[in-house]
């Protein structure tokens, strides 16, 4: 991460990251400790954070963390307290584990969400910016993806996602905080979990074709994405957070690159790069997936000079080098 993503001494200014011992919150809370942030604190239970993400961030002294539940009031109350800007992340991810499991994706990402949107409002933060999803779109056909246009939800997942972005607008419009989410595109890089039973599919494909596992494409694997490197999820939240347009706030916005490509086309780039010839297992598609994914970035570009620093082949390569240094070990 040598670009930078803000113009703002950083010194004087406390951040709160939940779930900043996961994948993306991680990558946000560095950034915001590499360049001298003078508070980052993170809230995370754990279930989905990870021990060594942690320790990258307890190198910095600025770094604080309260191990603590979103479903939990008063976590969210403590953690809120003294924080002028806030990066929400913490949520269960995973369409597919939302069909299994609806009620605990409810209580975590809606009302864990609306504890925090509460607590930050009793705390008067400055401004809060909060992790939505593409699967808000459902069963919205138009290519690429416009922020004005989503379609029926396709899971409970996205069910979840998009009442928050509700609950966004009703406490923008009734408590004056200043917010706005981020839905993000299939966000990939070091970091990601491979070995969860619901694994992103990148982690699962390196992984795989390393150790020479069975990997398996959901249906005919001509399904698209736009697919896009965690450096950019930390640009559009630092940026979100700091921004001095007033007009960027009370939206949501895309997150992408605004390419697409097949997930075919992503295994055999993952074969090439990894030298190897181990093939995947085609099997039924799955259940809730959206069958085809490219954002239209321009609102934030135009809101918050969102501009991706790093596109699908280069961010792929650099994740790739990640997990061959693991799994080479």
């Amino acid at each position: 991460m040598n670009t930078f993503f803000h113009n703002k001494d950083l010194s004087k200014l406390s951040f709160l990251v939940t779930g900043g011992a996961g994948f993306i919150g991680s990558h946000i809370a560095e950034y915001l400790l590499k360049y001298g942030a003078g508070k980052v604190r993170v809230l995370d239970n754990m279930v989905n954070g990870f021990e060594s993400n942690l320790n990258i961030l307890r190198q910095y002294p600025a770094f604080e963390f309260i191990k603590g539940d979103i479903r939990n009031y008063h976590d969210c109350v403590d953690a809120c307290k003294g924080i002028d800007h806030v990066s929400h992340q913490a949520a269960l991810g995973s369409v597919f584990r939302s069909i299994k499991e609806p009620i605990y994706f409810n209580e975590v990402n809606v009302g864990g969400f609306v504890n925090m949107l509460n607590a930050a409002v009793e705390s008067k933060v400055k401004s809060f910016v909060y992790a939505s999803s593409s699967s808000v779109y459902g069963d919205e056909k138009t290519l690429p993806k416009v922020e004005s246009k989503i379609g029926n939800s396709l899971s409970p997942y996205a069910v979840t996602k998009r009442t928050d972005e509700l609950y966004a607008q009703v406490f923008s419009d009734v408590y004056g905080i200043k917010l706005m989410g981020f839905r993000y595109f299939n966000i990939f890089g070091p970091r990601q979990d491979p070995d969860g039973p619901y694994a992103a599919v990148i982690p699962l494909f390196v992984k795989g074709i390393m150790q020479q596992l069975p990997i398996y494409i959901n249906g005919d694997g001509e399904q698209t994405r736009d697919f896009t490197f965690v450096d950019n999820a930390v640009e559009i939240n630092v940026k979100g957070m700091l921004t001095d347009n007033a007009a960027a706030f009370g939206k949501v916005y895309n997150v992408a690159v605004g390419d697409s490509y097949s997930v075919n086309y992503l295994y055999k780039l993952c074969q090439e790069k990894l030298e190897s010839d181990w093939p995947a297992i085609y099997r039924e598609p799955r259940e809730g997936d959206i069958r085809n994914s490219q954002a239209d970035i321009s609102l934030a570009k135009n809101h918050l000079g969102y501009n991706p620093s790093k596109n699908f082949e280069d961010g792929l390569s650099e994740t790739i080098e990640y997990f061959k240094k693991i799994y080479t070990k």
